[in-house]
């Protein structure tokens, strides 16, 4: 691949990558550590990730368990789920926090979906929006050293990296979609 092309590449992988790690934090009615990965927790006045103040398990399927390294901290980390957007209300007994995920309804799951598609198709703006600044910066290349016809060629591969990431957006939209939509 043309170094040229390839930093197009890098630039609509992250965006494709961001967009992975995003559907990891919306909930489907599974109990998934990833959804307390944007929550921070005051740790001695530092806001903290709650992964590195505790050890989250799935003791059950609609179950998270945080056990903190110092029980001081379980009221701290109630609050920063409290006053997160996970939309759960924890329990604790003194040495560990719970969180039971409840049954998503049908009108929850489909505003999941939603959700999912709006984030995908940001993606793809962004991805789209790469393309567009790759074909600039070539169209700026054939005012000084290179030929019309590399630029076809170097438009060409942007446009077929634009196509793939593309379709493995609207794969990851498909998937966490039936992910949601399965009871």
């Amino acid at each position: 691949m043309d170094s040229r092309v390839k930093v197009y590449n890098e630039k609509m992988q992250k965006a494709f990558d961001f967009l992975l790690s995003d559907y990891q934090t919306i909930r489907a009615g599974r109990a998934n550590p990833h959804v307390l990965d944007k929550i921070k927790v005051n740790y001695y006045g530092t806001p903290t990730p709650i992964q590195q103040v505790g050890n989250i398990t799935v003791p059950e399927a609609r179950m998270l368990q945080i056990a903190p390294w110092e029980k001081s901290l379980i009221k701290e980390i109630e609050k920063a789920i409290m006053s997160s957007d996970v939309g759960i209300t924890p329990s604790n007994d003194g040495s560990v926090v719970r969180l039971v995920f409840p049954e998503l309804t049908e009108e929850r799951r489909k505003d999941l979906v939603k959700e999912v598609k709006k984030k995908g198709e940001e993606s793809k703006v962004a991805i789209r929006n790469i393309r567009r600044e790759a074909n600039d910066s070539f169209k700026k290349l054939a005012k000084t050293e290179v030929s019309e016809d590399e630029i076809k060629d170097l438009e060409e591969a942007v446009q077929k990296l634009t196509d793939k990431y593309i379709k493995d957006v609207d794969k990851a939209i498909d998937d966490k979609s039936k992910e949601i939509m399965t009871v």
